[in-house]
């Protein structure tokens, strides 16, 4: 039998591990293995074993190391797919599983057929580290919840209320009504809300300086009323090529905002939304429509 011409004459799997991978690599004809071990999970050690080898497909798993990975691995000349970990059940549901069985498994899936990894595509470098500074703000907003809660847990404790206000003026409004006996142990939580919302705000300025020197296109998402600044650089960097989807009904469904399906024969039940893809963006975009929707829409 003729080998293909545009088929790797190898096929790996590459189990990440925070600290080693795993690597098998089976011949692609006929699917015998040819290597299996381990290397550390670092961009010098992936530099040292793949750059001189033969150009082959290598097949990964969505994860934390996975976009550096990626990107190293496509630097040395290989084809890399990323599969979508969430949809892999021959590795989650694996009685038998090891790091090395899930290295074999992700090669013989990438030999017989790609599509069986459901493979995704990781944005750019410099897509990460913008996203990152999203991810960030967030995790700051919801540390300054938790501390805001603890602050109303504490003082209706006491027989006391909080005025209503905004989370950035929290620190400011909660002040004036904290009950004496709480001063002591709330005044540094207040001290502590305070900072982390100059942060945020920072942040929130640092995003808007991105999206106008890096995102143009942001700024069309932001000409529909109720769409920030926050939703549009997310909505941009979550999708980064939107050439990639077929139709602009595919968005949709790539961020779970579609109803899931469980059909089967005769049976085909409606079901909730099917929440896949980009939690934090699925969660903005519902808020601005909301907005929409609403009185001031």
């Amino acid at each position: 039998m003729d080998r293909s011409k545009d088929q790797p004459l190898m096929t790996a799997g590459v189990d990440l591990g925070d600290k080693y991978s795993y690597l098998c690599l089976i011949d692609t004809q006929s699917g015998e293995v040819m290597e299996e071990g381990r290397l550390r999970t670092t961009p010098e050690a992936f530099l040292r074993r793949f750059t001189s080898q033969q150009p082959m497909r290598i097949a990964i798993e969505a994860g934390t190391h996975s976009p550096w990975a990626s990107r190293v691995l496509e630097e040395c000349g290989h084809e890399v797919l990323v599969a979508n970990a969430r949809k892999l059940r021959l590795i989650y549901t694996n009685k038998r599983k090891t790091d090395e069985i899930d290295a074999e498994n992700l090669a013989r899936l990438a030999r017989v057929d790609p599509k069986l990894l459901y493979p995704i595509e990781h944005r750019g470098e410099e897509g990460q580290a913008h996203m990152a500074i999203i991810r960030s703000r967030q995790a700051l907003i919801g540390c300054r919840t938790q501390l805001v809660n603890h602050v109303h847990g504490a003082v209706k404790s006491f027989g006391a209320r909080l005025p209503k206000c905004s989370a950035r003026s929290f620190h400011k409004r909660a002040s004036e009504h904290i009950p004496e006996a709480l001063r002591v142990a709330l005044g540094p939580i207040l001290e502590q809300i305070g900072s982390l919302t100059q942060r945020i705000r920072d942040y929130e300025r640092q995003l808007e300086t991105i999206a106008k020197e890096h995102y143009p296109q942001a700024d069309l998402l932001r000409q529909v009323e109720g769409i920030g600044p926050l939703t549009a650089l997310t909505f941009v960097l979550t999708l980064e090529d939107p050439y990639r989807f077929a139709k602009s009904r595919s968005v949709g469904a790539y961020l779970g905002l579609v109803p899931a399906r469980d059909q089967s024969g005769d049976r085909d039940p409606q079901r909730r939304i099917s929440k896949e893809g980009d939690e934090m963006l699925r969660k903005l975009l519902v808020g601005s429509a909301h907005y929409i929707l609403g009185p001031f829409g």
